[in-house]
C-alpha cells in the first residue's frame, strides 16, 4: 500500500542517518521521485489505481536504480489545474523532487506543462493526462509523455461506428474540459469525414463531478443513432446508472475511460446496459499477449484486495511512464548533477517494450504506440471486460499526417470538428 507523502521504505531510509557525513552520503545515494494523482474528487478511484501502477514499476526494481534508493513522495489533486499546480509546487519546491510522474487528468497536464517550463532542472514524465496540446502545441522541453493522448486512444473507433455499426448521426455527452475535447475530436474526425454527423446542438458538456444527469437525459435527441459518451470515474457511473434507470434505449459509443475498469468494476447497475458498447484506448482487457497477461497477473496478485479485476488504463499509463523514467535514470547512472540534461537526452531516445507493445517518442516527446479497438462483454468470471476487436499499430499523435498539416485541424474544443 501507499500513503500520501513519503513511502514507508523511504521513511526507514531517512532514519539511517540524520547529519554530517552520513547525511551527505545518504543524499547522494537517494533519488526523490514525485508521483501526482487525483486522490480526491470524482476521479479518486482512477487516481488510486494510478499509484498502483507506480508501485508496480518501482517494485520491479526493488525501489533501486543505478545503486540508488528511490524515495517516492506522492501528491494529491482533485483533477483541477490549480490543485495539480499546488501539489506539484509542493513536490518540487518543498519536497525537492528532481523527477516527477503525473498528472492524471487532461487540464492538469496542460497546467503542469506550463509549470515545467519554469523548472528547467526538473524532469516531468506524464501520468495519464491526455489532452492533445500538452505536447502538440508549445511543448515543454522537460515534459515527456510515454502514455499517448486522448485522440490517439480513439484510433479506429470513428470508422468502426460508421462502417460496422452503421451509425450515421450521434449525440455527444462529455465533461467540459480539455481531455474530453481531445477524445471527441479523435472519434468525430474520421466519423464525420466518412459522412457521419454530430450536430453542435446535440453536444452536451457537463462539469467534472456532475451528479444529476436528469436534465441532460431529458434533452437527448431521439433522431440520432447512438450517443458518444466521454465521461470518467464517478461521472460515468452516475450517468450510466441514471440513463439505465430512465429507460434509455439509444446505444452507446464510449470514450476510453467511460468503460475502463474503474467504471466496469464499479457496483453500479450498469451491467447489462453497457454490454456491446464499442470503445478504443491504450489497453484491452482480453488481449491475448504474454506481455499483457504477465502484467495483469502481477497486478491481480499484488492488489487482489483493493484493485480492480483487471488493471485500468490509469494503472497501465502510470506504470509505463514510471518505467520509462526508471530506465532513463538507470541509463545515466542516477546522476542528476547536470540538472537532468543527460536524463532528458536518454528519455528522448528511449524505445522499449511495454505490456501493450513497443513505445517510442516523437520530436515533441509524445508517445507512438499501438491502440486497441474494443467492445464490452461479460468476462468468464462474470465481470465486465473490454474484448479486443482490433489492434491499430504504431499510432502517432498526428495519425501519419505531416505536423504542419495536422495543425490545420485547429485546436480541439466544443465545436471542432463541426460535423453537422
Amino acid at each position: 500500500m501507499y500513503r500520501k507523502g513519503k513511502t514507508v521504505l523511504a521513511a526507514a531510509v531517512l532514519l539511517a542517518g540524520s547529519s554530517g557525513v552520513a547525511g551527505v552520503a545518504q543524499a547522494e545515494d537517494m533519488i526523490k521521485m514525485g508521483a501526482l494523482a487525483t486522490l480526491e474528487g470524482a476521479f479518486a478511484a482512477p487516481g488510486q489505481d494510478s499509484i498502483r501502477g507506480v508501485i508496480m514499476a518501482l517494485e520491479e526494481v526493488d525501489y533501486m536504480v543505478a545503486g540508488k534508493k528511490i524515495e517516492l513522495i506522492t501528491g494529491s489533486s482533485d483533477a483541477s489545474p490549480q490543485s495539480a499546480i499546488n501539489a506539484t509546487k509542493k513536490l518540487v519546491e518543498q519536497d525537492g523532487v528532481k523527477v516527477m510522474v503525473g498528472p492524471l487528468s487532461g487540464s492538469e497536464g496542460l497546467a503542469v506543462k506550463d509549470y515545467a517550463k519554469t523548472q528547467p532542472d526538473v524532469t516531468f514524465v506524464n501520468g495519464t493526462s491526455a489532452a492533445q496540446d500538452t505536447t502538440l502545441r508549445d511543448p515543454a522541453p522537460n515534459f515527456f509523455r510515454f502514455s499517448t493522448e486522448g485522440a490517439q486512444w480513439m484510433a479506429g473507433l470513428g470508422e468502426y461506428a460508421y462502417n460496422e455499426k452503421g451509425y450515421r448521426t450521434v449525440a455527444v455527452l462529455a465533461e467540459d474540459y480539455s481531455f474530453p475535447y481531445t477524445q471527441v475530436f479523435g472519434f468525430l474526425e474520421p466519423f464525420c469525414r466518412l459522412g457521419g454527423k454530430a450536430p453542435v446542438d446535440a453536444r452536451f458538456w457537463v462539469p467534472i463531478g456532475n451528479k444529476d444527469y436528469s436534465s441532460v437525459i431529458a434533452a437527448l435527441p431521439d433522431d440520432v443513432d447512438a450517443i458518444y459518451v466521454a465521461l470518467g470515474g464517478a461521472d460515468a457511473i452516475n450517468f450510466l446508472t441514471q440513463y439505465e434507470q430512465a429507460g434509455g434505449e439509444l446505444p452507446l459509443v464510449a470514450g476510453s475511460i467511460t468503460v475502463d475498469q474503474t467504471v466496469l468494476g464499479s457496483k453500479g447497475k450498469i451491467r447489462d446496459f453497457v454490454i456491446g458498447t464499442p470503445s478504443a484506448g491504450p489497453i484491452s482487457d482480453t488481449w491475448d499477449d504474454p506481455r499483457w497477461n504477465a502484467f495483469v497477473t502481477t497486478y491481480q496478485e499484488r492488489f487482489k484486495e483493493e484493485g480492480f479485476p483487471s488493471p485500468s488504463l490509469f494503472a497501465h499509463g502510470y506504470y509505463i511512464n514510471t518505467k520509462a523514467l526508471l530506465m532513463g535514470l538507470e541509463a545515466v547512472g542516477g546522476d542528476l548533477s547536470d540538472g537532468g540534461e543527460a536524463l532528458r537526452a536518454a528519455l528522448s531516445s528511449l524505445e522499449f517494450e511495454t505490456p501493450t507493445g513497443m513505445v517510442s517518442l516523437d520530436e515533441r516527446r509524445n508517445a507512438i504506440a499501438d491502440m486497441f479497438l474494443t467492445e464490452v462483454i461479460a468476462g468468464p468470471e462474470g465481470n465486465l471486460v473490454n474484448k479486443t476487436i482490433k489492434v491499430i499499430e504504431g499510432v502517432s499523435q498526428t495519425f501519419g499526417v505531416p505536423y504542419e498539416k495536422f495543425l490545420e485541424y485547429g485546436q480541439v474544443g466544443r465545436e471542432n470538428p463541426p460535423c453537422d
